[in-house]
Parts: structure tokens; C-alpha cells; sequence
């Protein structure tokens, strides 16, 4: 059958722009290669929801129609990847800025919330291009369909996997309902706070739950060490 939107797929693929030069991938192997691997990232495959914006418009667009098993590859116009290159997003600003003052072309930076490449430094002034990276740029992605996923349960573990870099959180579905074993780790991270509101209203959309509960685990108080015990212990045989 035909991939359709909504469908919940395990989507591989690489993004290259100009020719051969590799962007993004879910190829562990061929991201060290190209000396873009991230250690906290996950490979082998993602698992998306088709027309949901879980990749670039012009990627999603062409999943629908195509079987499971398909491998191709789609031409990527600006448009439909990063979007063109706006000027207005390129600013001047004082090298004060700037960690110990200094600034290099292609240093990447982060200012008031925002992430930009420098491009220009002249005296104590410098460019900062605000842009994607890949903005006005034609890329292309090579994709392999590797499977439509069915089960309700994996639906969700791959959906949260996608939001939270997480493989395997602890999902349990009972009439309909979804309870999500939240992690201690996440309830701190800016993304997943972000983000857990959109994720429950995708999984009741397009999974077609009825309601998703989100539970918050803290490690519990550990019990005090067994010399400090055992010290309260002398203190009071010597008080007797």
C-alpha cells in the first residue's frame, strides 16, 4: 500500500548540498566519516509521522505515494528546505559581544537566543549572518523507506525518541490511553519542555489515542551512610 499522510514510518536518509557534501544522516558510520557525528544523537533510522513536519517540506511532501521499501532521492529547491537567504537576518555588531572579544569568519555563535555564523570581521566590528546555514541552498536528500510502523506502542516510543534523543522511554497504552514514564533527566531539558505539548496532541491526531498522562519520576532521598549511622550509634551508648 502507498504511503499516505499520517502514516507513522521508519524513515533512512542523507542530506547533501552542493554535489556531494554531506549535511545530516542517519548513517552512524557515514556521519563520522564526514566528521559530523554527534555522540547524543541516534542513528539507524527515524521514525516520523508523514505531513506531520517531522523533516525539511520538500522530504515530507515526497514520502506521500511511495511504497515501503522505496529508495530514491528528491532535488530540494530552497523553498522546500531552508529557505531562501534573507538579508535582513545579517547583522553588524560590536565585538564587546563576544566571549573574551574575539570573533572569527565561520564561528558559530549564539546571541540573545540566537544562533548565527560569522562571516566578516572588521576592526571591532563584526557580521553575523542569523540564517540557516543552508538557507538559499539546493539540497538533496537520498531516502529509503524501511517500513510503516503498526503497532500503537512503537508508534509512540519512535515519535518520543524523535523529540527527546531517548531510544526506549517506558510507555504503557491501556484503553486508548497512553502513561509516559518521564525521566528525571528530561523534566530540566528546555527542548522537551518545549516541545511535550505538541507531542501529545501528534500522538492523539495521528496515533489516535484518546489521551496521553505524562509521569514525572525523581529519584528518591538516599538513606545516610552506614558510618554516620553507626557514629549516632557511639554517641548515644556514650551519652548513657
Amino acid at each position: 500500500m502507498a504511503i499516505e499522510k499520517g502514516d507513522v514510518i521508519k524513515l533512512s536518509y542523507t542530506g547533501k548540498f552542493n554535489g556531494d557534501q554531506i549535511f545530516d544522516t542517519t548513517n552512524e558510520d557515514l556521519a563520522k566519516e564526514n566528521e559530523i557525528y554527534n555522540p547524543r544523537g541516534m542513528y539507524g533510522g527515524d521514525i516520523v509521522i508523514v505531513g506531520a513536519g517531522h523533516t525539511i517540506a520538500g522530504l515530507d511532501a515526497d514520502l506521500e505515494g511511495k511504497e515501503v521499501g522505496y529508495s530514491g532521492n528528491v532535488i530540494i529547491p530552497p523553498e522546500g528546505g531552508f529557505g531562501d537567504h534573507d538579508p535582513k537576518l545579517v547583522e553588524n555588531m560590536s565585538l564587546t559581544k563576544f566571549k573574551d572579544q574575539k570573533a572569527y569568519p565561520g564561528m558559530n555563535i549564539e546571541i540573545d537566543n540566537k544562533r548565527g555564523t560569522v562571516t566578516k570581521v572588521i576592526g571591532r566590528r563584526v557580521r553575523v549572518d542569523f540564517n540557516h546555514p543552508l538557507a538559499g541552498k539546493e539540497v538533496t536528500y537520498e531516502y529509503t523507506i524501511d517500513e510503516k510502523i503498526e503497532d500503537v506502542t512503537e508508534k509512540i516510543k519512535g515519535i518520543l525518541a524523535l523529540y527527546t534523543g531517548v531510544p526506549d522511554l517506558e510507555v504503557e497504552v491501556n484503553d486508548n490511553k497512553a502513561a509516559i514514564e518521564v525521566p528525571a533527566m528530561l523534566t530540566f531539558n528546555q527542548r522537551w519542555l518545549m516541545a511535550k505539548g505538541r507531542v501529545a496532541n501528534e500522538l492523539v491526531e495521528y496515533v489516535g489515542l484518546d489521551k496521553v498522562s505524562y509521569i514525572e519520576s525523581y529519584p528518591v532521598e538516599t538513606p545516610a551512610p552506614a558510618v554516620e549511622a553507626e557514629a549516632e550509634e557511639e554517641i548515644t551508648e556514650s551519652e548513657e
